[in-house]
């Protein structure tokens, strides 16, 4: 009689720099992988805390990261899990610690956006609530902006970062705020970003990516003090403009309970395409 093998046993630890070429591995190849969606790449979380690994031997089997950032507001960034090992297990074994983590950083809750349904399972049974969904809109370039009188716009440059940063502290809630280092990563990999100044402030500014479907506003705000202006229709107007002349669909994403946004979309003539993806959060303090 073949005796059985002793199942492994998994270690817990935080993730090293001497992980990278392993976990790029364990990021790529593997099927059950989520990444949230920012302007960093999940091994550019390396070095930050929480972030910690599962390995058995030489073989890492899992990975989860939820660093803070800007502080006191986490995202599930990473959690990628082997083949060889049952999500639900990976999960049990390093959420309980990432958690404790979080509470000693001040971080007041984490949340995640789970594009899978086996990563929306496990954050359902571990007390993460549902809050609302992000939505998608696009625009093709059909229906002409009016031409109102137009306030002045401008490309962004690097010097801007700060007040761009300030403007967007002040107009989103913390959960979607960015650090200045995001912004700066937002601004480097920007295909069109412009703003809008007063008396030599900024006050309103956008930022949008470019890919081979065309422009996507990845961010908009407006300074609250200098809301009701028009300022946010001005600057999706110059972006309309800009991706009408290069025959570019132009995407946006915004949440579902963010009716002013829906409305001024709807208003410059984006569309619901029908993508729709669900927000959870877990209160950690």
């Amino acid at each position: 009689m073949t005796a059985m093998a002793a199942p492994a046993v998994l270690s817990l630890r935080p993730a090293m720099k001497e992980d990278r070429s392993r976990l790029a591995n364990l990021l790529h190849f593997e099927t059950h992988v989520h990444r949230h969606l920012d302007w960093r790449q999940p091994l550019d979380w390396l070095g930050r805390d929480p972030y910690f690994v599962l390995e058995s031997g030489d073989r890492l089997n899992a990975a989860l990261a939820c660093p803070p950032d800007p502080p006191g507001v986490a995202w599930v960034r990473i959690f990628a899990v082997a083949t060889r090992l049952d999500p639900a297990e990976a999960w049990a074994s390093l959420w309980p610690q990432t958690r404790e983590h979080l509470v000693e950083l001040e971080a007041e809750s984490v949340a995640a956006i789970p594009l899978q349904d086996w990563f929306l399972k496990i954050l359902a049974k571990s007390r993460f609530q549902h809050v609302h969904n992000v939505v998608v809109l696009d625009w093709r370039g059909k229906e002409k902006a009016a031409k109102d009188a137009q306030p002045v716009i401008r490309r962004m440059k690097e010097f801007d970062l700060e007040g761009v940063y300030e403007v967007d502290r002040a107009a989103f809630a913390p959960l979607w705020q960015n650090s200045l280092e995001a912004v700066e990563m937002a601004f480097e990999q920007a295909g069109y970003a412009t703003l809008i100044e007063d008396e030599g402030q900024t006050v309103a500014y956008q930022i949008s990516t470019r890919s081979s479907q065309g422009l996507h506003l990845a961010r908009l705000a407006t300074n609250p003090q200098h809301q009701g202006r028009g300022l946010a229709t001005a600057l999706v107007k110059d972006l309309q403009a800009q991706a009408g002349r290069n025959l570019d669909r132009l995407t946006v994403n915004t949440q579902d309970i963010n009716t002013p946004s829906l409305a001024l979309y709807k208003k410059l003539g984006f569309k619901f395409t029908g993508e729709r993806f669900p927000v959870y959060q877990n209160q950690v303090i």
